[in-house]
């Protein structure tokens, strides 16, 4: 099952959405969650999310406008044989700010999740990261990957980015990492020695870094509402 968001229109507004959600046994489940709010819009999204044995949880979130935007994800696996996808993508400009945070409890073993978000931050824009990942005593052969890579466009950008693990476990592999940069100016250089505009090579530089979470997204919709927006927003040709 899929569901879609976007909300647009209003202004001066304030919501604050939050969903329970329960994967039954075998099940598999995804989110596909697009944020592009009016610029003068907050917006406040928690997930609740609990799975049972064998089942499959995939949450795509992708964040483009809004004054402010907090995301809060807590999934509780309460099963065996499990798989949990978080993926994130955030591009901000102007005096947004945008809070992630997100919570992995592994309650059981032979588990699997995966954690990817990325973000790109221009002008005076600022993002927050808080990922954490637990496993408890009894949930031994867990593996557990998280990670959070940032650019920022200008000096004036900033970004909090703080993965967490608790483990309790001893027979686990778990990995976690957090990079902050700017755009690699050589590469920026290369392009234009090849005829590309600065203004181009820098979008392509900062497509194929964000692309890697945006193609982890299989709904050709999602894709498309998505890449309009980004290129109504950045001039963006995906």
């Amino acid at each position: 099952m899929t569901i879609g968001t976007w909300a647009t229109g209003a202004e001066k507004s304030i919501l604050n959405a939050v969903s329970e959600i329960h994967v039954s046994e075998g099940a598999h489940f995804t989110i596909r969650k697009l944020q592009s709010e009016e610029e003068s819009n907050f917006q406040i999204c928690t997930e609740e999310i609990t799975q049972e044995k064998d089942s499959v949880f995939t949450m795509h979130t992708v964040t483009l406008n809004g004054t402010l935007v907090r995301n809060n994800v807590r999934v509780r696996v309460n099963g065996t044989n499990c798989e949990t996808n978080l993926y994130g993508a955030y591009l901000l400009k102007g005096n947004q700010h945008t809070d992630n945070h997100t919570i992995i409890d592994h309650m059981m073993p032979h588990c699997l999740s995966n954690e990817l978000y990325k973000g790109v931050i221009d002008d005076q824009a600022t993002a927050v990261f808080n990922g954490k990942v637990f496993v408890r005593k009894d949930a031994q052969k867990i593996n557990a990957f998280q990670s959070n890579g940032n650019v920022l466009m200008t000096d004036k950008a900033s970004v909090n980015s703080k993965p967490e693990l608790e483990i309790y476990a001893d027979d686990v592999k778990c990995s976690h990492g957090s990079t902050t940069g700017q755009l690699n100016e050589e590469a920026v250089f290369y392009l234009q020695s090849r005829g590309i505009s600065e203004r181009s090579a820098r979008n392509l530089l900062v497509e194929a870094f964000i692309g890697e979470v945006l193609e982890k997204n299989d709904n050709l919709d999602f894709t498309d509402k998505t890449n309009a927006i980004l290129n109504e927003r950045f001039g963006w040709e995906r």
